[in-house]
């Protein structure tokens, strides 16, 4: 997980110096840093493939990753769910194995399926973040339903297309 938290720092740092004069005059705050762009459909609750939704996300401990996760790159689009990318070990130790059956899903399981795209960053880092984000498994929380003019107090919880539940 530390290599793709220095990935992500590396990136941010990128990103920020970048901003120039903005950067130095804003104070930072916790949305910022959403720089890594995942790309991945999801296997919706009620068994179709919805998407593909477009993540940004950003490393806040050696454990936990968390994504913003939209359906389009529009500077408008609605933000529709939210995942959070858990190291193995801490998902795997705390999350009782029905439970995690349910909700949650094997970055290592997704990534192989081909379907998941890490955009806007030399190949080589995509790599190194993909690697990285394997040793995860991933929870998503699915706020906005497709077509809805308004949130309806349901949160979802679609998971990874390839989906294989865990034995213990």
């Amino acid at each position: 997980m530390h290599k793709l938290l220095g990935a992500v720092g590396a990136f941010c740092l990128l990103v920020t110096s970048a901003g120039g004069a903005l950067a130095e005059e804003k104070k930072p705050g916790p949305a910022d840093g959403f720089n890594i762009h995942v790309m991945a459909p999801h296997k919706m609750e009620d068994g179709t493939i919805g998407g593909p939704f477009h993540h940004y996300c950003k490393g806040i401990s050696p454990e936990v990753l968390q994504c913003l996760l939209f359906e389009s790159t529009d500077p408008n689009a609605l933000l529709v769910e939210v995942e959070y990318f858990i190291a193995k070990p801490v998902s795997r130790a705390h999350v009782p194995l029905k439970t995690w059956n349910k909700f949650y899903h094997d970055h290592e399981v997704e990534i192989a399926t081909g379907r998941v795209q890490i955009l806007d960053m030399p190949e080589d880092k995509a790599k190194e973040v993909a690697a990285v984000a394997a040793q995860t498994d991933g929870i998503i929380f699915h706020l906005w339903p497709k077509g809805a003019k308004a949130p309806n107090g349901h949160v979802g919880h679609p998971t990874s297309v390839g989906h294989k539940p865990r034995k213990e």
